[in-house]
């Protein structure tokens, strides 16, 4: 059959049939008395299997190579494949990001495109310097996009630079409490934090609300870093993540102080921050761990002195008890609060 017969049937051009023939992929099996070229039933096969590899992504000297080559197997050639593809999404991937990231900054003109490229070149920077000079200008006329900032904030190990980032975020446009939430579910440790630790530092009723959820997560970092900046904000469902930090020993004083501000000026949106009520919870679920055998020596030491800064008549009552307590160090600690709390 004839060039145009061939194009029809396989679906490649003419033009394109000629290509092959002139890299020595597809030699015709002969001449018609004209000097028109004359393929074969297997010829046509070869165009065929010519393009079934050419889908897989290899060039045409490899396609060459695979059906000429008997001693070529697949599994090099395929696995060379994988790699290319892998390379080739991970670049495209990138740049697509880029793209969004430049896009979500509304750049008015070219210029602010060039300078939202700029910022984000510094922020990738291997200089820390430069990163941070990247953070402390992304708040100008021409911002980060939010993303971009989260993406920093989580992978910066530098901490003035983390700072930085941080501040940086805190005057970003919403967005940023959705975003550092994904990175509290992070399988590394120093992500989590990061995540909380930004999170912590922006206001607002969805960076509460993130924080709240932050108190049921299983790294005890990210509960203990959330159950103390909610605790500032007055909110009282960091109450038993701070007793819990108390009895691990793990930022305890922190944890006291924090049960001691809710317990007298409460701010938040917890029901009932500030007022008696929450003095009682408070106390109560301080004395509730230090029943005899409910902890070890040392963290019954630690909730004892936990209750010097909770007011109210639970506590009283609980130190008068604990005056008699078999441990002589809680037994102590008891009687000098309670002098304390008697002193005028």
């Amino acid at each position: 059959m004839l060039i145009g017969e061939v194009a029809r049937r396989s679906g490649v051009s003419a033009r394109m049939l000629r290509h092959y023939e002139s890299l020595g992929l597809l030699r015709p099996t002969g001449r018609t008395g004209a000097g028109y070229r004359e393929y074969s039933r297997e010829d046509v096969r070869r165009v065929l299997d010519i393009e079934s590899l050419r889908s897989l992504g290899l060039p045409l000297r490899e396609v060459g190579r695979a059906l000429d080559d008997p001693g070529l197997t697949p599994s090099a050639l395929v696995g060379d494949l994988i790699r290319q593809t892998r390379e080739r999404i991970a670049a495209e991937t990138e740049l697509l990001t880029r793209l969004r990231r430049i896009d979500a900054a509304e750049p008015a003109g070219w210029d602010d495109v060039l300078r939202v490229i700029a910022l984000l070149r510094s922020l990738g920077s291997t200089s820390a310097d430069a990163r941070q000079r990247a953070a402390l200008s992304s708040a100008g006329e021409v911002q980060v996009p939010v993303e971009a900032l989260v993406q920093a904030v989580l992978s910066e190990t530098d901490p003035n630079v983390a700072g930085a980032l941080r501040w940086a975020l805190a005057r970003s446009d919403d967005g940023a409490p959705a975003l550092l939430a994904e990175g509290l579910d992070s399988p590394l440790a120093a992500v989590r934090e990061r995540a909380v630790r930004a999170l912590a530092e922006l206001t607002g009723a969805e960076a509460t609300d993130r924080l709240r959820e932050a108190l049921a997560s299983p790294d005890p970092a990210v509960r203990g870093h959330a159950a103390l900046e909610l605790g500032t904000r007055g909110e009282v469902d960091a109450v038993p993540t701070l007793v819990d930090m108390i009895v691990a020993g793990r930022n305890d004083t922190d944890a006291a102080d924090a049960l001691s501000r809710l317990s007298t000026s409460g701010t938040g949106t917890g029901a009932g921050a500030g007022d008696t009520a929450t003095a009682d919870r408070i106390a109560t679920g301080l004395v509730d761990r230090l029943a005899p055998g409910a902890e070890q020596a040392p963290a019954r030491g630690r909730l004892t002195q936990a209750l010097a800064g909770i007011p109210g008549t639970t506590v009283t009552a609980a130190l008068r008890e604990l005056s008699h307590d078999a441990d002589r160090a809680v037994a102590l600690t008891a009687v000098y609060l309670l002098q304390r709390r008697d002193a005028p």
